[in-house]
């Protein structure tokens, strides 16, 4: 006694519509195009501008900016180097408290007056 599980597959092709052939390849090769045309729109696009805006931003940093960092830490640039920069982030009986952060950690400029010690 055998007991077939998988019964045998055959293709059947209309007549006159072939699946393959240049037309079907022109249609897939189209619609490719046509999905990465939307994620370049919709995703690569705005990114490559943030990310040109955020280094704008980090080369345009100077002594008494204040910034939030990308740990939410919000201070007062004191001291600014090639890649780093200090930031005030309080005052102990009359003495800074600074906190040493790579240039890329800056999240964003403050408006002047927000961080107060």
């Amino acid at each position: 006694m055998k007991l077939f599980l998988i019964s045998d597959a055959y293709a059947q092709a209309a007549a006159g519509a072939a699946p393959g052939g240049l037309e079907g390849m022109m249609s897939s090769f189209g619609v490719m195009i046509l999905i990465f045309a939307v994620f370049w729109f919709l995703l690569i696009r705005p990114q490559q501008k943030r990310q040109k805006e955020h280094k704008k931003m980090i080369e345009s940093l100077k002594v008494g900016d204040e910034v939030i960092t990308a740990g939410g830490i919000c201070g007062k640039v004191t001291a600014a180097d090639e890649s780093y920069i200090n930031l005030q982030i309080a005052e102990v009986d009359e003495k800074p408290v600074t906190i040493t952060f790579q240039r890329i950690a800056i999240q964003a400029v403050l408006p002047k007056g927000t961080v107060k010690f």
